[in-house]
């Protein structure tokens, strides 16, 4: 376990979307021990795992200034350019995506990219395709997040449900100022994560790079 993922004594902490979800299952874990010690084990364990789901680390994102970190934790999938989400408003004209697909092992607790004001935050119904598609960055249920830099730069982070995902949340309000690596939200049993750039940005993220969620970085602006 890295050093900036554990809380106090090293134990990560859980996320408050995830609290409820822990209780029931350690409540009907309980329940199983009346009936079977060997469906109570089974109970423990699978308590575990979503106690591991819901797990919230800290993290400790890069002080430089204009850098954009990554969004959440996982296999970044695609490195391309492609048009923004168009109910952001922000044209056709084709910016630098980073793709990153969390899988049900990873921190599922989505982080800010970069310092910079909210202005816009637009969620769209959608299919629930295997978030590790490329066409799920444009069929899938969505909720995406504008956010304009102190420079003026246009980043857009969009959290997208997976196959198994059913809820998107995001704590982020418009207007809101934010620094790089804060708590943006979570979804829930995996997932992916879009980040827009301008077009031509310099980024060292290649495909098949394990990305951590507000430390590794990928873009500095004004380099």
């Amino acid at each position: 376990m890295r050093q900036s993922d554990g809380g106090a004594m090293g134990v990560p902490t859980i996320h408050p979307q995830g609290r409820v979800f822990v209780a029931i299952a350690a409540i009907a874990t309980l329940a199983l021990y009346w009936f079977s010690p060997v469906l109570g084990t089974i109970g423990v364990f699978l308590t575990l795992c979503v106690a591991a789901f819901f797990r919230d680390p800290e993290r400790v994102p890069p002080q430089d200034r204009g850098v954009v970190v990554a969004g959440g934790d996982g296999r970044i999938e695609a490195v391309v350019h492609v048009p923004p989400p168009a109910e952001l408003g922000l044209g056709e004209a084709a910016r630098l995506r980073i793709s990153t697909f969390l899988s049900l092992f990873n921190v599922h607790v989505c982080r800010v990219p970069v310092n910079g004001t909210v202005k816009a935050i637009r969620y769209v119904p959608g299919k629930f395709l295997n978030a590790s598609l490329d066409k799920a960055s444009t069929d899938n249920e969505r909720n995406s997040v504008h956010i304009v830099t102190p420079e003026g730069v246009d980043v857009v982070m969009v959290q997208i449900a997976g196959l198994v995902a059913r809820r998107i949340v995001c704590d982020l309000k418009e207007g809101q100022v934010v620094r790089a690596g804060e708590r943006l939200g979570l979804i829930r049993f995996g997932s992916r994560v879009d980040i827009y750039l301008p077009a031509g940005t310099k980024t060292p993220a290649r495909v098949g790079q394990t990305a951590v969620g507000a430390e590794t970085v990928l873009a500095t602006f004004g380099e």
